[in-house]
């Protein structure tokens, strides 16, 4: 009777013994078996901002300019008559401000600066270049350079190579102005009307 009683035991010993096993390694899933049999999360979608593009205008610097000072970006006057294209008109009058009770004649500098890039021939009929006058508040003329100087009817002609610039002085007679109002000189070439510079000025007592 001892012997079918300890077959017993070591069957029931066996019997729980598999069952603890199975309990362990059989019925809990492992770490990559439950990565790989639960579903993966959707991805989110990310919203992407627009792209802004920016131009920057570039100026050109102090030394840009005196290295290429007749580039494009200098703006010139555009005449109707193409002979005067590239030519700019400087004006300087002096004293500055005009007082009447010291000055009997003001001086009038004119410069001609050619400019463009080709060769600028002026050609007049008379020994006469520039008209210089004087105006008012209203523009009425007051006083012409003209009126007081000889015109021969000698005719002649200036060349303006590119780069190059001619200078006329005159002086012009002051009788006509009164203290404490805003004046205009006026100078152009009769021959070339486009050609017309004006410009302010004060006088005093």
């Amino acid at each position: 009777m001892i012997r079918p009683a300890i077959i017993l035991y070591l069957l029931l010993l066996a019997a729980a013994a598999a069952r603890a096993q199975d309990s362990l390694f059989g019925l809990s899933p492992t770490p990559a078996e439950a990565a790989l049999s639960s579903p993966s999360p959707s991805p989110t979608p990310i919203s992407t901002p627009p792209l802004h593009t920016t131009s920057t205008i570039q100026k050109r610097g102090f030394f840009g300019r005196i290295m290429h000072p007749f580039s494009s970006s200098e703006v010139l006057p555009k005449y109707d008559n193409r002979k005067l294209r590239g030519l700019v008109l400087n004006l300087q009058i002096s004293p500055q401000p005009v007082r009447l009770s010291e000055v009997r004649q003001i001086e009038v500098k004119v410069t001609v600066s050619n400019l463009g890039t080709h060769l600028v021939n002026l050609e007049f009929p008379t020994d006469q270049r520039i008209e210089v006058q004087l105006l008012n508040s209203a523009d009425t003329v007051l006083t012409k350079w003209s009126e007081n100087h000889a015109i021969k009817d000698t005719p002649g002609s200036i060349l303006i190579n590119p780069g190059e610039h001619i200078e006329y002085k005159e002086l012009i007679a002051t009788r006509d102005l009164t203290p404490g109002k805003v004046f205009t000189v006026e100078v152009f070439f009769p021959k070339y009307p486009e050609l017309k510079i004006r410009q302010k000025f004060l006088t005093e007592p």
